[in-house]
């Protein structure tokens, strides 16, 4: 459903940044328009610098204008919340829409189409849940401004399209994704709370003690619903607004439950300092932490009974986190926490460290991808933790997963749990590079590195399959063998036809139209091209493969010349002349440039037999320019060039003696990478132990 926004209210007000989204234009737009337009409403109040507007005002100059944009009713839902002023209670805006949307949803409710008074809205609350209502209450007017009713009218509209839950989750996305939410902290990406949830599992009580919007713990509540389960989700998180959409979002999933499902609990203040629920043993613990806050407490908690395996230093509030998931642990729970990478080799943390694994505590470490928590784009890391228990499988054994060295063509989240389970299980098989058990005592040495890079060798790196490389032994030998037998046969001699020719100048040659000289295209000057074309480059002529090359031309740039069957192609710039007939991959390119192409009278030339001579070392001296770079590339000229005069028949012979030295130099190349990737492969096979020395 799209309309024109009849939803900015008389008594409401828009600042530059509110009527750009309601036009979806820039501000620089709206500036624009006021410099332009004597009709263009005057500010109603603000600032000079920052002035706000009647919305209704602006409303009828922009659909006037036709500049009105045409938007869904969700886009209008999430305008009126990001336009809402004071700016400061976007938050809080978003806290009460979710109230109202939450009694639409909830069917003992029968709110009909008038919209409820802020006292009606809490009266209600109550019936759900007393401390919801109290939260909310804080944050209602005595009564709906004009701009509140306008937004809840938007909202109540959205909720009848798609849902009221369906509805507040959208506009949380908005919410998390906005600069009003600190991007991080508020809410965790989908594809990282999957990867948690898959280690944790579930249980009857799930918590997170700093859970932000609530995105792990939703996740958690609706995984449990639709897989027939049942948890009750626990929750404390130190910013109300915060914990206010955590419990309205758990609520719209617990509504979803049936009458005999526990509701939701959620509290607010600082984990660490005031833990609210001290006495909670979860089967389940998740949590998205700050990382890097120097003030947790530490002189405060010095003898806080939670630092089990030792007191964290200042620097170390991570491994403070970790131990206080450890407190809220059932014996038979799983912690699973988002932490930083630096967490696993910082030297000041290395005795918890050590402690957390002596004492079969840290179970996995999961070295996530890079770009997966914006804004930050280092990989992140997943510690699992356990209480300690003898009878655990694989007890002292620490799981390592390098999820950035896994195919990209899995998911994540199955790439993770599939590791979890081989380990939790009596069949577990190394992936390597991707994934191993370490023996403890492999990580108990003096720096406790636990990243899985450390102890996993990079794919990259890993060792070959000792039976491919001993077969691609085979393979040298016989490619050795067939370029010793590309080189031409030859002997010494007096007097040779080509030792004795007549040499011509190539630029007689051109003028008499006997050889062509052709260069690519030049191109307009003018600022943006319209098209683009593949062409051959200078790479492409060595390697004598297809135009890999890209340019990008106006409309009345002439394209390049093709190639055709016998042309002679020779870079422009290098350290020498090298001069290939083009291939049958090549046939019909665009010559690109830095590319010169010599094209020759079959009838009189062979063209094998011209790029052979013209290749010759005593060319350069003929045909360089001025060097074109500081590394001593020269600009190669090649009508300075001669070529000696010679019957067709004795060109053709020296030619074919030329194709062979072209394809002994190509062959050679191919030996020598093929040469040092086998050298690199023996060598890493007997250091790996996977190959051994033959008698």
């Amino acid at each position: 459903m799209t309309r024109e926004s009849s939803m900015a209210p008389s008594e409401a007000t828009l600042t530059a940044s509110g009527i750009a989204r309601l036009a979806n234009v820039g501000r620089a737009a709206v500036s624009n328009w006021r410099r332009r337009y004597a009709d263009f409403p005057t500010p109603v109040g603000g600032t000079p610098t920052s002035p706000s507007f009647d919305a209704h005002e602006v409303e009828q100059w922009l659909r006037n204008h036709g500049r009105l944009h045409q938007a869904g009713t969700e886009q209008w839902a999430w305008r009126h919340i990001e336009s809402f002023q004071p700016a400061a209670q976007i938050s809080d805006v978003l806290g009460i829409a979710g109230a109202h949307l939450l009694l639409r949803a909830d069917p003992a409710e029968a709110m009909g189409g008038s919209l409820p008074t802020p006292r009606q809205v809490i009266t209600r609350l109550r019936t759900l849940d007393a401390d919801l209502a109290k939260l909310v209450e804080n944050l209602l007017p005595k009564q709906w401004t004009a701009q509140f009713a306008t937004l809840l009218r938007t909202v109540d509209q959205l909720g009848t399209e798609q849902g009221p839950e369906t509805a507040f989750e959208y506009l949380h996305s908005r919410y998390v994704a906005s600069a009003h939410a600190m991007s991080g902290l508020a809410g965790t990406p989908e594809n990282v709370a999957e990867v948690m949830l898959a280690l944790a599992g579930s249980g009857h009580r799930t918590f997170d003690f700093t859970s932000g919007t609530g995105s792990i713990l939703r996740m958690a509540a609706d995984r449990a619903l639709r897989s027939g389960t049942a948890t009750r989700c626990y929750a404390q998180e130190i910013n109300p607004q915060y914990a206010l959409i955590t419990l309205l979002r758990l609520w719209f999933v617990h509504l979803r439950s049936g009458p005999d499902a526990m509701p939701p609990v959620v509290h607010i203040g600082d984990s660490l300092l005031a833990d609210a629920l001290p006495d909670l043993r979860a089967d389940v613990v998740v949590a998205n932490f700050p990382f890097g806050v120097h003030d947790w407490g530490h002189d405060r908690l010095a003898y806080d009974p939670r630092w089990a395996y030792g007191l964290p230093p200042r620097t170390e509030s991570e491994l403070a986190w970790a131990q206080h998931a450890l407190a809220h642990l059932s014996p038979a729970g799983t912690a699973v926490l988002l932490m930083p990478p630096a967490a696993a080799s910082r030297p000041a943390g290395r005795r918890i460290r050590a402690e957390l694994i002596r004492r079969g505590a840290l179970r996995a470490v999961i070295a996530l991808p890079p770009g997966l928590m914006p804004p930050t784009g280092i990989g992140l890391h997943i510690w699992v933790l356990a209480q300690p228990d003898s009878h655990q499988p694989r007890a002292g054994d620490l799981l390592m997963v390098d999820a950035t060295a896994a195919s990209s063509t899995q998911p994540l989240p199955e790439i993770v749990s599939a590791a979890w389970a081989a380990y939790q299980s009596d069949q577990y098989a190394e992936l390597p590079g991707v994934h191993r058990i370490v023996p403890a005592i492999d990580v108990l040495d003096d720096q406790v590195d636990l990243a899985p890079q450390r102890h996993l060798p990079p794919a990259s790196e890993l060792a070959a399959d000792p039976a491919k490389t001993v077969s691609r032994v085979g393979e040298f030998d016989r490619l050795l063998d067939r370029m010793r037998r590309r080189l031409p046969a030859v002997q010494p001699t007096p007097a040779t036809p080509l030792r004795t020719a007549p040499h011509a100048d190539i630029a007689d040659l051109v003028r008499s139209g006997s050889i062509s000289v052709l260069r690519a295209a030049s191109r307009s000057r003018a600022a943006g091209g319209t098209a683009s074309a593949v062409v051959l480059t200078a790479t492409d002529i060595l390697s004598g493969g297809p135009a890999t090359g890209t340019v990008t031309r106006a409309e009345h740039d002439a394209p390049g010349p093709r190639i055709q069957d016998g042309d002679i192609l020779v870079p422009a710039i290098g350290h020498k002349v090298n001069a290939r007939v083009a291939t049958d991959e090549q046939l019909g390119s665009e010559l690109g440039p830095g590319v010169q192409l010599i094209r020759v009278d079959a009838n009189r030339f062979d063209p094998w037999f011209v790029a052979g001579t013209i290749s010759r070392t005593a060319s350069l001296r003929l045909a360089r320019r001025a060097p074109s770079s500081a590394n001593g590339t020269l600009r190669i000229d090649i009508k300075r060039l001669t070529i000696p005069v010679l019957p067709l028949d004795q060109q053709q012979e020296y030619g074919r003696a030329f194709r062979q030295l072209v394809e002994f130099r190509t062959a050679l190349d191919q030996a020598a990478a093929t040469g040092a990737l086998l050298a690199r492969e023996i060598g890493d096979g007997l250091t790996a132990g996977t190959l051994g020395l033959s008698s």
